[in-house]
């Protein structure tokens, strides 16, 4: 149980006539907790953006660009990479942009504002990554059905429709199973921002 936790329930104890000084020494615990939370987030989005760059680096060799030149896809993927990055960095100076602001708070009520807005920030920036995904998931799996020569042998023998079908299974299942991570990474630090944004609601300072 730390401090936060020892003084809520010390303030419990204690007369009804006291809650002005006691929501006093809780409300700056609050704030250093959220700051905490909201810095994590800050972190782990430049963690991301660097495994990302590392990974590209790693993966794209010219064997990568051969095979994306083949199924013609090679500016669009220059285009998506580009685009990736610059809507990355977007969101990760917006994360620090939320740490800043709860950081330098000095009333409740702008700390709510500020956690609710950085709620709203991650959940966007989660859409953004599954959606984004997934639609490219499903345009290199149509792209490679479409010209890659290993499928010269199903595209001769498989019914379109189905092409489609499989490729929207493919991307729905990817989907969630991204959505999934996203929601354990990020998951647990919204969770707790949300039950500092409930305390300091409770509070009424």
């Amino acid at each position: 149980m730390d401090e936060l936790d020892l003084l809520k329930k010390d303030w419990k104890k204690q007369d009804a006539n006291l809650p002005n000084i006691k929501a006093q020494e809780i409300y700056p615990l609050l704030l250093k907790r959220s700051s905490s939370i909201v810095k994590w987030i800050f972190f782990i989005s430049i963690a991301e953006l660097a495994l990302g760059i590392i990974l590209n680096l790693l993966l794209a060799d010219n064997d990568f660009w051969k095979e994306i030149d083949h199924i013609h896809l090679t500016t669009a993927t220059v285009i998506i990479y580009a685009l990736g990055y610059i809507i990355t960095i977007f969101f990760v100076i917006l994360f620090y942009k939320r740490y800043r602001a709860i950081n330098t708070t000095d009333s409740a009520s702008a700390l709510m504002k500020n956690i609710l807005k950085t709620r709203r920030t991650v959940k966007y920036y989660i859409i953004y990554i599954v959606v984004s995904s997934g639609i490219l998931c499903f345009v290199y799996f149509i792209f490679s059905l479409m010209y890659n020569e290993q499928f010269s042998a199903i595209r001769s023998d498989l019914d379109w429709v189905k092409a489609i079908a499989i490729g929207l299974i493919t991307t729905i299942i990817f989907s969630l199973v991204l959505w999934g991570v996203y929601a354990l990474i990020y998951g647990l630090l919204l969770r707790k921002l949300k039950r500092n944004y409930k305390e300091i609601k409770r509070l009424e300072i």
